[in-house]
């Protein structure tokens, strides 16, 4: 019996007792079904044979395939599930992008912006066809978190039977509603960008991030970081670098060349928001207070307040779609952990030279240098060589040499922008912010004084506690000169997000609040609404 292959589904998880046939000739040779360990074996001999693989709970699919004994076969299943992605997944008022959705049954399909209220857009249809699970995807063999999913290619080949929208005129966070027949739901972010610049605030939701998370297909830059092992997952403690090997960060001891690409062309179950879901509500789950579900509460908190913005991609930025100069004020916010050396040029040059300001509304910021490969994919330039769980680590090239960040090691530090730059002390707590200089602008009618505490009011359940939380920033000896520390949390270990304000002689100014759930706290927190009120009302002037 040879060892053919294994068969798992999307989180690269073994799936047992797949049913698979193999035909050669169009004469059936085996029939086999998988082992516990997704394994497949089969009294083949090495060649050419169709195999159609079925599994109750799975899509069932027919492949070709080369059987060689030295190099297993990644058989690949997709669960009956619901799942959707628009693609491309940012687009410019007026440009098309494709809904791809997976539904084992019938499906409704609603377009909305989501913003201080949920506006329905339209509605897009009710989705089947006249074969049975017809609207069913399934995903390539193999490896696909480096190529994509691919999917509307199989059988999809009707010029009549088109999935495509256009990007509504109004900018903003828009998200597709699909529910099926079963009441099952399943929602997906859409960012529509201007054709112009309609206000004088940019706002970046932090796409490259949610790519380096998305672990569908069984990687991100977290979970088999550089690469799929040779076998599927049973147990992830037992099986999963990430568990198994000693150390912090041991998912990024690798060399940069080594981690193989993300693609973005993947659903991203992480910024599913349900459905009856609004901003104010709490943001349950893990993922979720890092990913839009805690960045929609930013676009909620500027709508409320009356303040117009425009929405870009982190790829807006990096090919300059994204016209820095046609806005007063940038804003980040939340998580945007992983940036390009252009995206970071760019908007440092705007800052330095240019008068920009820039309002950094998160946590770990910029931390790692990321390169985009083409329009749907990019690599992860991550190695750290962590010491004790650090954040930093001492520059291979120069043992002198000690580097804040991975950042820090391709780039430069990070702080030279943002005035902070994360580290480990802190890290997976919330606290409030204590006041440092009262004095300063930032809390003009907040009734706040030297030692007062503010930032108590959270909708972050992950990292519950305050505005200072979950992973946090610090200054650092590459802050700009000049640079104010106005408060700092009150996290373990002296471990508080520093909230900090620099100006420049030209004009560009940054403000930074060093915390990823501080966006979270807008809408519920008054303190922290009235001080992020006056910083943009400041940066406008």
């Amino acid at each position: 019996m040879m060892l053919v292959g294994y068969v798992s589904d999307e989180r690269y998880v073994a799936v047992a007792d797949v049913l698979l046939e193999f035909e050669r000739e169009g004469r059936s040779v085996a029939i086999v079904r998988s082992t516990p360990r997704g394994a497949v074996y089969a009294d083949v001999v090495p060649g050419q044979y169709r195999v159609t693989l079925v599994k109750d709970g799975f899509g069932s699919k027919s492949i070709t395939v080369n059987v060689a004994a030295d190099a297993p076969q990644q058989f690949r299943l997709l669960s009956d599930c619901l799942l959707g992605y628009a693609w491309p997944k940012w687009v410019r008022s007026g440009e098309r992008s494709e809904f791809r959705v997976h539904s084992p049954e019938p499906y409704r399909l609603s377009l909305w912006r989501y913003g201080w209220k949920k506006e329905f857009v339209k509605l897009l249809g009710w989705f089947d066809e006249h074969g049975p699970r017809a609207v069913m995807q399934i995903t390539p063999d193999g490896d696909y978190t480096q190529t994509g999913v691919d999917w509307n290619k199989v059988g999809y080949g009707s010029p009549h039977h088109t999935q495509f929208v256009a990007g509504p005129e109004r900018s903003g966070l828009h998200y597709f509603h699909a529910k099926g027949e079963s009441g099952a739901f399943f929602s997906f972010p859409w960012i529509v960008a201007p054709t112009t610049p309609q206000a004088p605030i940019a706002v970046v939701a932090s796409t490259n991030t949610w790519n380096a998370y998305n672990n569908f297909g069984g990687r991100s830059n977290y979970i088999n970081s550089n690469r799929l092992p040779p076998e599927p997952v049973v147990n992830a403690r037992q099986d999963l670098v990430r568990y198994t090997r000693a150390g912090s960060f041991n998912v990024w001891q690798f060399g940069d060349n080594e981690y193989a690409p993300l693609s973005f062309e993947r659903p991203e179950p992480a910024n599913h928001i349900p459905e009856h879901v609004e901003v104010t509500d709490p943001v349950e789950g893990r993922m979720e207070g890092g990913k839009m579900p805690g960045e929609w509460r930013l676009l909620g908190w500027l709508e409320r307040e009356g303040y117009p913005y425009d929405f870009y991609s982190e790829h807006h930025l990096h090919t300059g779609a994204l016209d820095l100069d046609a806005y007063k004020i940038l804003i980040l916010s939340v998580h945007p952990e992983y940036w390009s050396r252009r995206m970071y040029e760019r908007t440092k040059e705007w800052v330095y030279r240019r008068g920009g300001r820039l309002m950094y509304l998160g946590g770990n910021g910029l931390n790692c240098e990321i390169e985009f490969l083409d329009d749907a994919s990019m690599r992860c330039k991550t190695q750290l060589v962590s010491k004790d769980g650090a954040l930093g680590m001492v520059d291979p090239a120069n043992p002198e040499r000690y580097l804040e960040s991975r950042f820090h090691r391709t780039v430069e530090c990070e702080a030279n922008l943002l005035g902070v730059v994360c580290t480990e002390t802190g890290i997976m707590t919330a606290a409030p912010y204590r006041v440092i200089e009262p004095s300063h602008w930032v809390f003009a009618g907040t009734g706040l004084h030297a030692g007062d505490v503010f930032g108590t009011e959270s909708l972050h359940e992950r990292i519950h506690g305050g505005a200072s939380g979950h992973e946090t920033d610090k200054m650092s000896r590459y802050s700009p000169k000049g640079t104010l520390l106005l408060a700092k949390g009150l996290n373990p270990d002296d471990g508080g997000a520093e909230m900090v304000h620099y100006e420049l002689p030209g004009g560009g100014a940054a403000f930074s609040v060093g915390s990823i759930t501080y966006p979270s706290c807008l809408l519920v927190d008054a303190h922290i609404s009235r001080i992020t009120k006056n910083v943009i009302d400041r940066f406008l002037a």
